[in-house]
């Protein structure tokens, strides 16, 4: 089981690489749909899945779109680990949507908090749009493969659990 865990938490991450290079237009570059794979990992694997595809996701795209914010790439990665465990919590708990709601105000609103006192009230005010229309996208997007994708993992998960 867990190397079958391992497998789709890397093949999760590197989806992530897919969605970092598909851009929403920001004031910084590194809003992406890279949250989707962490989303999806978060409601079939489990919390602590979904926050290293995350954090590893992030990363990833920050990466990609040339670290534009530096060492403050490292808070949102932490961020994006404790978003995709808490919507984990409230999706495997069938509280689907209000796992979509937290995730949307969380990285819209509350996840740039500290880039409030770190740089100035502009870059919250900038950003705010850019990462709400993006989270959106991701949980959408997430809401609409999750349970398509589920048919195929669960079989995989079963025969995993079988051979323990």
């Amino acid at each position: 089981m867990k190397s079958t865990k391992m497998a789709l938490i890397a093949l999760l991450v590197a989806l992530t690489a897919i969605g970092a290079a598909i851009k929403i237009p920001a004031v910084i570059g590194s809003v992406a749909l890279d949250a989707f794979p962490a989303l999806l990992a978060a409601a079939l694997l489990g919390g602590p899945s979904g926050a290293v595809v995350g954090a590893m996701g992030h990363l990833l795209s920050a990466l990609i779109g040339g670290m534009p914010m530096g060492p403050f790439h490292g808070i949102v990665a932490i961020e994006m680990a404790i978003l995709a465990f808490m919507f984990a919590a409230f999706y495997q708990k069938g509280l689907k949507w209000q796992a979509g709601v937290l995730f949307v105000i969380g990285n819209a609103f509350v996840a740039p908090l500290p880039f409030l006192f770190l740089m100035s009230k502009e870059f919250y005010l900038s950003i705010v749009p850019s990462l709400f229309i993006g989270s959106t996208m991701n949980t959408v997007l997430a809401f609409i493969i999750t349970p398509r994708l589920a048919k195929l993992i669960e079989p995989i998960l079963s025969k995993a659990r079988a051979q323990q």
